[in-house]
């Protein structure tokens, strides 16, 4: 496969001109984090520690690997890929950039005043957990689907939106800010458990449909304008009598890679979240068992 896509082209496979924003974005979080922190804050702070650093990295990596490599552009010639994108863009990377930016960062955002009073009430456990996923799965019911590939302004705006709703859906377990951490652990853990629940019934109607859903996949017409989302407008103009569909690409069927990506998402889903209720689970688990008092040394000779 991997012979196959070069056709498109180097733009197509590595999105250079993404992979500059995400390395502007690196420096300007070094650089506002470290030797220039003290003109965004009159407080004294620190510049992050390495780890957090890393996961600040780590994140833009995974934002470039869904959006910027060869990814973004499987992910319009298989559901399969597609489902991939969705996983590292909105379950993966914005934990890491939660968990990267520093604390008073997040304090300048959250509690300006114009955010803060719609911040807390989209933030709220249940309103964060129904929203994105209600929305991830409307997303990918076909007509909406199908839409939001057939323009670079509806797909750019429908994936931002998403993109902002995973971050609020993740902010009730990792918040960095006390006043939004209002969930003892065993509720996290039940909000994921419910997160994934609501997420099931898209991903079973993907895998048990008996006919393929997305023309952006299955329709050549369509497909050809949902390519041009990723491959520049003078390739795929010296392409598009060249190619005939998706499956010059793929080793599936249109109905058995829909099959995969639905079971995909599901499994990678599954794996991200028992991840992250083990470690709420053994955070928890450590803190309990440190704050168990030992019995004084006094009391035990006394009764000896």
């Amino acid at each position: 496969m991997w012979l196959e896509i070069q056709i498109f082209g180097f733009r197509a496979l590595w999105s250079p001109y993404f992979l500059g924003i995400i390395i502007l974005l690196g420096i300007a979080y070094y650089m506002v984090t470290g030797p220039y922190r003290h003109k965004f804050t009159n407080e004294t702070v620190d510049p992050p520690k390495g780890k957090q650093q890393s996961l600040f990295y780590i994140g833009l990596l995974l934002l470039y690997l869904a959006k910027g490599s060869p990814v973004d552009l499987l992910s319009h010639i298989m559901l399969t890929a597609h489902m991939i994108q969705m996983v590292i863009l909105f379950l993966i990377f914005p934990i890491f950039i939660i968990k990267g930016t520093p604390k008073w960062i997040w304090e300048k955002i959250v509690y300006a005043p114009f955010i803060r009073p719609i911040f807390k009430v989209l933030t709220k456990p249940i309103v964060a957990l129904v929203t994105f996923n209600v929305l991830f799965s409307l997303y990918h019911m076909p007509a909406i689907f199908d839409f939001s590939k057939s323009s670079q302004l509806a797909h750019t705006s429908i994936l931002l939106t998403l993109l902002f709703f995973a971050f609020i859906m993740w902010w009730p377990i990792i918040t960095p800010l006390e006043e939004f951490d209002t969930l003892i652990p065993l509720l996290k853990m039940g909000y994921l458990v419910a997160s994934a629940a609501i997420i099931t019934v898209a991903c079973a109607l993907i895998i048990f449909a008996s006919n393929p859903l997305f023309n952006a996949y299955s329709s050549e017409g369509s497909w050809i304008q949902a390519m041009s989302l990723c491959v520049p407008n003078d390739v795929l103009d010296g392409l598009a009598f060249s190619i005939s569909g998706p499956e010059m690409f793929s080793p599936l069927t249109v109905l058995e890679d829909q099959q995969l990506g639905g079971i995909i998402m599901k499994i990678m889903q599954e794996i991200v979240y028992i991840v992250m209720m083990a470690r709420i689970f053994f955070s928890w688990f450590t803190r309990e068992s440190l704050t168990v008092d030992p019995v004084p040394n006094t009391e035990f000779q006394n009764n000896i």
